[in-house]
C-alpha cells in the first residue's frame, strides 16, 4: 500500500496541468509558443493571467495533495517524503509527455507547503 501511494504521487505528478488548462480553454499549446515549457510562467504568457494562475495552483496542489494525503493516512516520513518526491519526478519527468516535462518549481513548492509551511514563507521570499 504504501509504495502504491508513492507511484500514485508520480502520476498525480505526471498531469500536464498547464497544457490541459491551455489547450482545453484557450486552444494553445504552451509546447510550441513562448519558452515551450508547459509550466505556469508560459501559460501566462502564452494565454493570460487567469490561466497562469490556475496552472501555478493546479502545479502547486500536484505536490501538496499526495503529502497531505499520505500524512493523512498515517504513511511514516519516508512514504510522506516519497510521495512529495514522486509528484515532482512526476512533474519533471511525465509519463504522458514522454517524460519532458516543466521545472517543477510550483510543484516543489506545494511538497515545502505541506512539509513545512512555516519554513517557505522565508524560503519563497529569498526566492523572489
Amino acid at each position: 500500500m504504501k509504495l502504491l501511494l508513492i507511484f500514485a504521487s508520480y502520476f498525480l505528478g505526471s498531469v500536464p496541468i498547464g497544457l490541459l488548462l491551455a489547450k482545453g480553454i484557450a486552444g494553445v499549446d504552451p509546447r510550441e509558443r513562448g519558452s515551450g515549457n508547459i509550466g505556469a510562467t508560459n501559460v501566462l504568457r502564452t494565454t493570460g493571467k487567469a490561466l497562469g494562475v490556475l496552472t501555478l495552483l493546479g502545479d502547486m496542489a500536484k505536490g501538496f495533495l499526495p503529502v497531505m494525503l499520505a500524512r493523512a493516512w498515517g504513511g511514516p516520513l519516508w512514504v510522506v517524503a516519497g510521495c512529495g518526491f514522486a509528484s515532482f519526478l512526476g512533474h519533471l519527468f511525465p509519463i504522458y509527455l514522454r517524460f519532458r516535462g516543466g521545472k517543477g518549481v510550483a510543484t516543489a513548492m506545494g511538497v515545502y507547503l505541506a512539509l513545512s509551511p512555516l519554513a517557505l514563507l522565508p524560503a519563497a521570499a529569498l526566492f523572489v
